[in-house]
């Protein structure tokens, strides 16, 4: 089966107030973060997209963290699981209701976990 779901590896070198489109304001801690999104068709120009920081309009809430100074991503992983399964085996915490979880019928909360200070230069 092929990809359809992805994790995005982030990495918050200090904390950092972030606008999330109507989701309001949220300052995110410096740390290590995982993003889990999904994508029926087009999965590698999503991530590509998720990747470029400058040339875009924000449409999707990670755009918004993916903008703000100091964010970088430190690894993608693809995956051929559900989404929500995935998002649920990364624990972590939640900064944000409802980020990356319009759409998510499974109850996640949010698909974007923090998940502690760590070291934000090397992981």
């Amino acid at each position: 089966m092929s990809p359809r779901a992805y994790r995005l590896h982030i990495r918050v070198a200090r904390p950092v107030a972030v606008s999330v489109g109507r989701l309001g304001r949220f300052t995110f801690p410096a740390g290590r973060y995982v993003y889990t999104g999904s994508a029926r068709r087009g999965l590698e120009a999503r991530i590509a997209r998720h990747l470029r920081t400058s040339g875009k309009r924000p449409r999707w809430h990670i755009d918004h963290l993916r903008a703000a100074p100091g964010c970088t991503v430190a690894g993608v992983e693809r995956h051929a699981a559900d989404e929500c399964a995935l998002n649920r085996a990364v624990g972590g915490r939640v900064i944000v209701p409802g980020f990356g979880a319009s759409d998510c019928r499974a109850g996640c909360g949010s698909h974007l976990r923090y998940l502690g200070p760590g070291d934000p230069a090397h992981g």
